[in-house]
């Protein structure tokens, strides 16, 4: 076997794809994820390439070329010749590294929970439709890395996500954006009465925001309703309409979702007036 560094160009991309014989079926999804990597610029050479076996054949590396191809742009790879046809059935059998993987190694704690949530911000940042699923909801883990360093307050803001979480099992995710973006786009409201209601619901009455969030997630999460338990953009959604109504001193009795509905963004009400029902 032999290896070198190539520029692989869209060209000889296209080329070496023609002699793809005998690959898994293409993956639309990796490749567009990889296209986006290469358009952003965070495309890396390492010792992950593409190979050929004896004969000529292209036995790994399609999903790398279709992309390359794909987004018009030259990189360097690593190109390996001459790999023994026997050594096909071990390859792309490792797991790969994830944002989980990717944050634990740059030092972060609770990397599981912290990667979860800085794909919902980026989701919420992005996409105020009504889906967060699909190839553009995918995530490079170099995005996850550079959203906590534009947004280092996701760490605390993780905090209370878990305690929102444990009070009343709205995913972590949802929680942890939720407390970050209300934080961050209206620092002049306190956050002590929002967070004690939700997680206790102690003294709350009927119509309180916070209740009715609470008492909607936990319906959730005991399967009272048709609705998805575990789906964090929705979880999201109800946080952030009880968060306004909330801040905005109204009564909500009723947390629904409307078909087609996009995220609700945050209220900026000057005067901050909390719900507070007469006994």
């Amino acid at each position: 076997m032999r290896s070198d560094v190539h520029r692989v160009t869209p060209e000889t991309a296209r080329t070496w794809l023609d002699l793809n014989t005998s690959n898994r079926p293409l993956s639309r999804t990796f490749v567009n994820q990889l296209v986006a990597q290469i358009q952003r610029g965070e495309w890396q050479l390492t010792h992950q390439g593409i190979a050929f076996d004896q004969d000529g054949v292209l036995i790994d590396g399609q999903h790398r070329l279709a992309a390359i191809a794909k987004a018009g742009q030259a990189v360097d790879m690593i190109v390996t010749h001459g790999v023994p046809r026997t050594a096909f059935s071990v390859m792309d059998t490792g797991r790969k590294r994830t944002g989980r993987d990717a944050l634990a190694l740059a030092g972060e704690q609770n990397a599981v929970h912290l990667a979860a949530a800085l794909r919902g911000l980026h989701l919420y940042q992005q996409n105020h439709e009504t889906t967060w699923s699909g190839a553009g909801s995918m995530t490079s883990n170099d995005q996850l890395l550079e959203l906590l360093t534009h947004h280092p307050g996701m760490r605390q803001a993780l905090t209370h996500g878990q305690s929102i979480n444990r009070g009343c099992r709205i995913t972590i995710t949802a929680a942890t954006v939720g407390w970050y973006v209300t934080s961050a786009e209206r620092p002049d409201v306190d956050q002590s009465e929002w967070l004690a209601g939700v997680t206790t619901g102690a003294l709350l009455q009927s119509g309180d925001p916070r209740l009715t969030l609470r008492n909607t997630m936990l319906n959730l999460a005991a399967g009272k309703t048709h609705r998805r338990k575990e789906d964090s953009r929705e979880h999201l959604l109800y946080y952030l309409k009880s968060w306004n109504a909330w801040v905005e001193g109204r009564e909500l009795k009723l947390l629904r979702r409307s078909p087609g509905e996009t995220m609700p963004r945050i209220s900026r009400k000057a005067l901050l007036v909390p719900h507070r029902p007469a006994p």
